[in-house]
C-alpha cells in the first residue's frame, strides 16, 4: 500500500530536500533507504531486500514548520519513527506525539474525517536509540501517561516509545544484525576515546573518519560524506553545547519540581484540605508556593 506524503526521494533513496545545520550523522546515515531497512530488519526480525518497499516519510524543517524528527517510514502498512539520542529523555513521547500527528495529517487530510467509513492509517511505532554517556538500562519504555499530571488507570491516550541502548556492552545481537548501526557507533566511540585523551574536537572527529575509511568500516559513506559529517561532528560533540544542555536540563528539573508540588497541591485539595500551611508540610514546601500553584490554577 503506497500513502501520499510531500517529502521528495531522489534516484539514491535520499531526500531531496535540503539538509540543515541540526542534522547529525545518524540522521545522514539513515536517509540512505538500505540503511534504514537494513535498521528495521535487525528490530523487527525481519529479511526486507527490496528498498522500494520503504517509503521515507522524515519531516523536515522547510516544509513541515520547524518540526524534524531523525527517521520515519512507512514499511509492511506500519509507520515508524526511529530517533537519537545522547541525553536520558523522558519526554520523548511527547515528541513523539508531535511528529506522528503531522505524519497522520499528510496521511489522512482533515477532510477525509468526515467520511462514514473508516480512515485506515498505518500502525505507528517507536523507537529511540540511545547512545549516551548515563548509564541506561538496554531496554526500556517510556509512556505518554507517565506524563500526565494524574496517573490514569486506563489512559484515553497513550503512546509507547521502545528505548535501546546501543552503547558498547549493549544490544550486542541488534548490532551483530545491523551493520550500518555497528559502523555509525563504532565512530562515535572512536571520537570520544580521542576527546577522553584530549585531542582538539575538529582533529578527534576528522581522524575518526579516517580511521573508519582505513578499517573498512561503513568506507562507501565515510568517504562520500567526509567533510559533512566531520562538520556534523563537530557540532555534535561541541563540549559547550553539552554543557548548555546541562544547565537547560537544571531547569528542567526546577520546572518538573513544580509540576510535582501542583500534582500533590491539587490531591489535597480535593480531598478537602484547604490550609495552605498544612499542605505545604505535607508535600515539603514552602506555604508561599503552595498559595502561588492555588491562585495560578484555581484550586
Amino acid at each position: 500500500m503506497t500513502y501520499m506524503f510531500s517529502c521528495g526521494k531522489g534516484e539514491s533513496g535520499m531526500s531531496n530536500v535540503t539538509r540543515n545545520h541540526k542534522d547529525n550523522v545518524f540522521c545522514l546515515l539513515y536517509r540512505e533507504k538500505k540503511n534504514l531497512l537494513s535498521l528495521y530488519n535487525a528490530m523487527n526480525g525481519t529479511s526486507y531486500e527490496n528498498e522500494q518497499e520503504l517509503e521515507v516519510v522524515t519531516l523536515e524543517e522547510a516544509i513541515c514548520m520547524k518540526m524534524r524528527n531523525d527517521a520515519a517510514f512507512v514499511i509492511d502498512s506500519t509507520l515508524n519513527l526511529y530517533e537519537q539520542q545522547a541525553s536520558v529523555n523522558p519526554n520523548m513521547p511527547l515528541r513523539d506525539l508531535y511528529y506522528v500527528t503531522e505524519e497522520l495529517k499528510k496521511i489522512a487530510p482533515p477532510g477525509r474525517l468526515h467520511w462514514t467509513t473508516k480512515v485506515k492509517i498505518p500502525a505507528p511505532h517507536f523507537v529511540m536509540f540511545y547512545n549516551g554517556a548515563a548509564k541506561q538500562p538496554e531496554r526500556m519504555t517510556y509512556r505518554l501517561s507517565e506524563l500526565f499530571f494524574r496517573e490514569e488507570k486506563e489512559p484515553g491516550l497513550e503512546l509507547v516509545v521502545t528505548a535501546v541502548n546501543i552503547n558498547p556492552g549493549c544490544s550486542q545481537e541488534l548490532l551483530d544484525k545491523c551493520e550500518s548501526l555497528r559502523g555509525y557507533m563504532a565512530f562515535v566511540e572512536k571520537v570520544r576515546v580521542k576527546l577522553a585523551a584530549e585531542v582538539k574536537l575538529e582533529e578527534a572527529v576528522r581522524q575518526s573518519v579516517n580511521e573508519c575509511i582505513s578499517e573498512n568500516i561503513l568506507e562507501d559513506f565515510f568517504r562520500e560524506h567526509r567533510e559533512e559529517i566531520v562538520e556534523m561532528g563537530i557540532f555534535e560533540f561541541d563540549q559547550e553545547l553539552h554543557d548548555r544542555v546541562l544547565r537547560e536540563d537544571g531547569e528542567a528539573i526546577g520546572i518538573e519540581k513544580g509540576i510535582e508540588w501542583a500534582s500533590l497541591v491539587f490531591h489535597k485539595v480535593q480531598d478537602g484540605e484547604t490550609d495552605n500551611i498544612i499542605i505545604a508540610k505535607s508535600i515539603g514546601c514552602a506555604p508561599g508556593e503552595v498559595e502561588k500553584i492555588r491562585k495560578q490554577f484555581r484550586i
